[in-house]
């Protein structure tokens, strides 16, 4: 029987003060998460995945991104970070730092994480691979 659950550790902005890019124009909004991923088996001994995202977001939106469940695609773990955007190029985004704690008995069997920053309208979204064990 396999034993799934997550738990979003932290959901924070980093930042005190608006982050601007230096050169923006050449900047692809969203950008996508810039995350890391690690194995470890937790206290209880259940194999764990430790997710860690940067997040940037357009600093006009205050509210923390939403967290969705993860979801196991044979060997690919995708999760979604959901949050408000606009279509303009923001002058100044917030950094958010996401982590994430999943657990499952199949964590062994995941080779990547696929984490999308996603917009309701879902060609406003961007993504990234990331490799378990790299």
């Amino acid at each position: 029987m396999d034993l799934t659950r997550y738990k979003v550790i932290q959901n924070t902005k980093i930042n005190c003060e608006d982050f601007v890019f230096v050169d923006p124009q050449h900047l692809k909004h969203p950008l996508p998460p810039l995350v890391s991923v690690e194995n470890f088996i937790s206290a209880g001994g259940v194999p764990t995945l430790k997710i860690r995202a940067t997040l940037y977001i357009n600093s006009e939106f205050t509210q923390n991104p939403i967290v969705s469940v993860p979801t196991l695609k044979e060997t690919s773990l995708e999760i979604y970070f959901d949050y408000d955007y606009t279509e303009d190029t923001p002058e100044t985004c917030d950094v958010w730092y996401v982590e994430i704690d999943y657990y499952s008995t199949d964590v062994t069997q995941i080779k990547e994480v696929i984490s999308y920053l996603r917009n309701v309208d879902p060609e406003t979204s961007r993504g990234t691979k990331t490799g378990v064990g790299d």
